[in-house]
């Protein structure tokens, strides 16, 4: 429905559709981690979604427009920028993430990391030009830190994958206002590694770093192509996860934003630490 909608009004019933839908599968396993994950994501997502519609209506009053494709007031585009940077998990709206990963099961966990998150993306790319750059580039330099440092401690996957979508999602935040294409392609390639990895965790049954250094013996084909989705995902090249990242760095340059394409590569060293450290533990060492 949001995906399809150029009313305000259907666009949030999409996204009302979309949270309440995947609670029953947060609560499919009745455990007091799955009742509290589903709880904060309900929370964080009804605050969102209460937002967007302050912010909608706000438009409407204030333009007289409730299509989404028209130009919109500053003050309302700001609202709902950081409403739809709670529904993604945005840094500094990140917190309720690791935490309702960590208390879904695998399955779930990748609904959340890639289904759930279409709908909010496509309302920021349709809204690019209306964005404000200033908060967005804050947004997104926030988020590639805060993801690549809150990633390093992690021994949990859930977690670890987590603070991975905090941080591609900074990369997509920030560019959205210049570019939304490259936006789109780094959402598309970032949905695709993160899948096969989830799939990857669920084909093994692994929770922890612990758990993943035993599953060379189990399945070494498989752990030496999923080795390459994680550099992927770090964005080393040749491989495909470098390609957004490169673009971006770009056109970051090329809009004179020097100083700002320097300290998000330097952000991007961060992810790779604990992608090389999950590499090095999925193929490099001997479970005890």
């Amino acid at each position: 429905t949001t995906l399809l909608s150029y009313h305000w009004i259907l666009a949030w019933i999409g996204l009302e559709i979309n949270t309440l839908a995947i609670i029953p599968l947060m609560t499919k396993n009745p455990h007091p981690r799955a009742i509290e994950a589903a709880t904060k994501y309900f929370l964080t997502q009804a605050a969102a979604s209460a937002l967007i519609l302050f912010s909608s209506i706000m438009n409407a009053w204030l333009t007289g427009e409730w299509a989404i494709n028209t130009n919109m007031n500053p003050m309302p585009m700001v609202l709902l920028s950081i409403a739809i940077a709670m529904k993604l998990g945005v840094a500094p709206f990140h917190f309720w993430l690791p935490e309702v990963l960590q208390g879904s099961t695998l399955q779930t966990g990748l609904i959340l990391s890639t289904w759930q998150k279409l709908a909010p993306m496509s309302l920021l790319i349709q809204l690019s030009e209306n964005t404000n750059l200033f908060l967005m580039m804050t947004l997104g330099l926030l988020s590639t830190m805060i993801g690549g440092w809150g990633g390093i401690n992690q021994t949990q996957l859930r977690k670890i994958l987590a603070f991975s979508s905090i941080a591609h999602l900074g990369w997509m935040i920030a560019i959205v206002k210049m570019s939304p294409q490259l936006s789109l392609l780094n959402f598309i390639i970032y949905i695709l590694m993160t899948s096969s990895l989830f799939l990857l965790f669920m084909n093994l049954n692994t929770k922890n770093i612990t758990e993943l250094s035993s599953s060379w013996f189990k399945t070494p084909t498989l752990i030496s192509l999923s080795l390459l989705t994680l550099l992927s995902l770090s964005g080393l090249p040749p491989l495909t996860g470098f390609l957004p990242k490169w673009l971006i760095a770009q056109e970051l340059v090329k809009q004179n934003l020097n100083m700002f394409t320097f300290v998000i590569l330097m952000s991007t060293l961060l992810s790779l630490f604990f992608y090389l450290r999950l590499s090095y533990v999925m193929t490099l060492t001997l479970a005890p």
